[in-house]
């Protein structure tokens, strides 16, 4: 899709908004500067960042309490929700943080990226230690989709998780759903199963989720905003109707925030609709390939070293296929997503 022309008026509207904000943004940042210079601000401390509103953030201080609004300084950008960050802090007269100023950002263990309008990625939280990949018998899930969050997961380099949710519309003995994650299971994933219609139905959930910062994901309708709702009681999350009809659901959960889990130990959860849903268009065949994990001992050993895996001669995972080293499921869904891209759909 070609990109839409702006007219002379159209760009000198632009570049004057962003004039301005940068204006704003130099005023505070020297605002800031003085009340630094003058002693206002308290000693540096680490905190994490739990929200981020522009140029404006709330960290959480390290220790737990409440999370303080900071301002962001000039020289810092990029931050997102799940940073470690040092901070300031300024006092009002009985001796309680008003607000704060963020001077640093910590490094990150991990980084989750997603395309922009533009097709550059960009930053939307960090920090995560892995990514629970929701599905659920309804809607019922199909094997590419789930291969396509795998992927999509392992490009980011942190940890995927399989969850399947509403195991209490399962059929008595689990049937191809479960013969499907028995699957996965054997390639090394790891699979929690969960269900809100019963009492101990988030246990292994709970599990999963103690001592580790985790973002959820998955497509409309399978239960992500009830079980957030479920971990996050006290918090105020909205959760779309699923269609009596087409059994899909949507989601109007919206700002990303880091919430601390009350019913898991040393859990936090990083939720936003940008982090729900992400795409694979950014990928290249190297990286579809690299995302299925039994293909990555055998990448680099067939005969041609620009083999595309389709009909040529000596290629490792048409072997590993014919073997029954690779199944010819998860072979065929790495086809269809290559197809996929390629079609740019």
């Amino acid at each position: 899709m070609s990109k839409r022309k702006l007219n002379r008026q159209q760009r000198w509207r632009i570049e004057k908004i962003q004039a301005e904000r940068a204006a704003r943004a130099a005023r505070l940042d020297e605002k800031d500067s003085e009340k630094l210079a003058a002693g206002e601000y308290g000693p540096e401390q680490p905190g994490r960042v739990v929200a981020h509103f522009g140029r404006t953030l709330d960290v959480r201080p390290e220790g737990g309490s409440e999370p303080v609004r900071c301002h962001l300084r000039a020289n810092l950008e990029g931050l997102v929700t799940g940073d470690r960050v040092i901070w300031r802090g300024r006092q009002d007269t009985e001796g309680a943080i008003v607000e704060g100023v963020v001077v640093a950002r910590g490094e990150r263990d991990s980084v989750l990226e997603r395309p922009d309008a533009r097709g550059q990625l960009k930053p939307v939280a960090a920090n995560i230690d892995q990514i629970l990949i929701v599905f659920a018998v309804e809607p019922e899930p199909h094997p590419n989709l789930i291969d396509r969050y795998l992927v999509a997961a392992e490009a980011t380099g942190i940890a995927p998780v399989l969850v399947l949710n509403k195991i209490d519309l399962l059929p008595e003995g689990g049937g191809e759903l479960m013969a499907l994650l028995h699957r996965y299971e054997a390639l090394g994933y790891p699979v929690v199963a969960s269900t809100t219609e019963r009492e101990d139905g988030l246990d292994a959930l709970h599990d999963r989720l103690s001592g580790r910062t985790s973002v959820f994901v998955g497509q409309s309708g399978v239960g992500k905003s009830s079980l957030i709702d479920r971990l996050l009681p006290d918090e105020e999350l909205r959760i779309g109707a699923l269609s009596k009809d087409s059994r899909k659901g949507t989601h109007t959960t919206t700002t990303a925030r880091l919430y601390t889990l009350p019913s898991a130990v040393e859990a936090e959860l990083i939720d936003s609709p940008g982090i729900r849903e992400f795409g694979l268009g950014h990928l290249d065949e190297q990286q579809v390939a690299e995302g299925f994990i039994e293909f990555r001992d055998l990448l680099g050993h067939c005969r041609f070293r620009d083999c595309r895996h389709r009909q040529e001669p000596g290629c490792a995972l048409l072997a590993a296929l014919e073997r029954g080293d690779i199944h010819p499921e998860r072979f065929a869904s790495y086809r269809r997503i290559l197809d996929t891209l390629e079609s740019g759909f």
